[in-house]
């Protein structure tokens, strides 16, 4: 991470960032849910910030709030079954043995297996988010196992600059739902890519090869360039119909304009949206936002000034 990012306030982080954030609660998250709907069209998946904890409280905690998170969406009623949320979770959110840190990720595994368990009840889809390298075969490993145990409701995530992906897209199970995401987290050059040009071509090409495969996509980028070159040329070539795949951008970023377009072509579209237990669980995504696009500050600032 930038240095400069990891010196700034973290009442200076939650400013310029905390449009990007759901609030400091689910009854906030979940109101956040229904306005992107009933004003917008815009489906959602909701997110807990809850990432490298350290006390086996917390990790109880997460997974107390996914449990109450899943019982919250299937009681929804002021959404339709077009918009209805669903849930992405990390799995370093359930343990204080994280791989990244060397350790081995117990109860993690334990607690993924709750949640997809009381979402396959209440009839709630979700998606395990893939994140460092450290994580990736455990999330592949967690997937195939659920797959095989029936939960056709459980989605996943693959990082296109990663070397691996492509070898990867071969273990997924078939009519697997599949986010496909350049990657936030920052690997070494030997197992990455470091230039974001053909990370986003490679989202082209491993998302033409999914939809060939009969999988579901869900193309994450606001990249208008890239989202436009899917729709407009892979989808066409793949034959695939609005109901195989979907567009996914961040809460806040501002793309009304594209968003609007692509749901005016039936297109459903869905933003990620991240809430926390309090502001302080959020200020490390915050910081990794704003180190992934410094230029979030600005426009932060011009918004603020265009409300004026």
């Amino acid at each position: 991470m930038n240095p400069l990012i990891r010196v700034i306030p973290p009442f200076l982080v939650r400013f310029f960032a905390s449009p990007y954030v759901a609030g400091d609660s689910l009854d906030k998250a979940m109101v956040a849910v229904r306005d992107l709907w009933q004003r917008r069209g815009l489906a959602a998946t909701l997110d807990l910030l809850a990432e490298d904890i350290r006390e086996q409280h917390s990790a109880d905690e997460n997974l107390a709030t996914y449990l109450r998170m899943v019982d919250a969406v299937a009681g929804e009623r002021t959404i339709p079954a077009a918009g209805r949320p669903t849930l992405s979770l990390k799995p370093s959110s359930y343990t204080i043995s994280p791989l990244h840190q060397g350790g081995d990720a117990r109860g993690s595994r334990e607690a993924i297996a709750a949640i997809v368990a009381r979402a396959k009840e209440k009839g709630v889809a979700l998606t395990i988010d893939m994140e460092g390298r450290h994580w990736t075969d455990f999330t592949l490993d967690v997937l195939q196992r659920l797959h095989a145990d029936g939960h056709r409701h459980v989605g996943c995530v693959l990082q296109t600059r990663l070397h691996r992906t492509e070898q990867d897209l071969q273990r997924l199970p078939p009519g697997q739902r599949v986010r496909l995401v350049i990657g936030i987290y920052r690997e070494p050059a030997e197992i990455a890519l470091v230039d974001k040009a053909p990370m986003k071509q490679r989202m082209l090409d491993y998302a033409e090869s999914l939809l060939r495969k009969g999988h579901y996509v869900e193309f994450a980028t606001h990249d208008e360039a890239v989202v436009r070159r899917f729709v407009d040329e892979v989808v066409p070539r793949t034959g695939a119909t609005p109901d195989r795949f979907e567009v996914q951008m961040l809460f806040g970023v501002p793309r009304e304009r594209l968003l609007a377009d692509l749901r005016r072509r039936g297109i459903t579209c869905r933003l990620y949206v991240p809430f926390a237990n309090g502001w302080a669980m959020a200020i490390q995504y915050l910081r990794r936002r704003l180190d992934e696009c410094p230029a979030m500050m600005w426009l932060v600032t011009k918004n603020l000034l265009l409300r004026r």
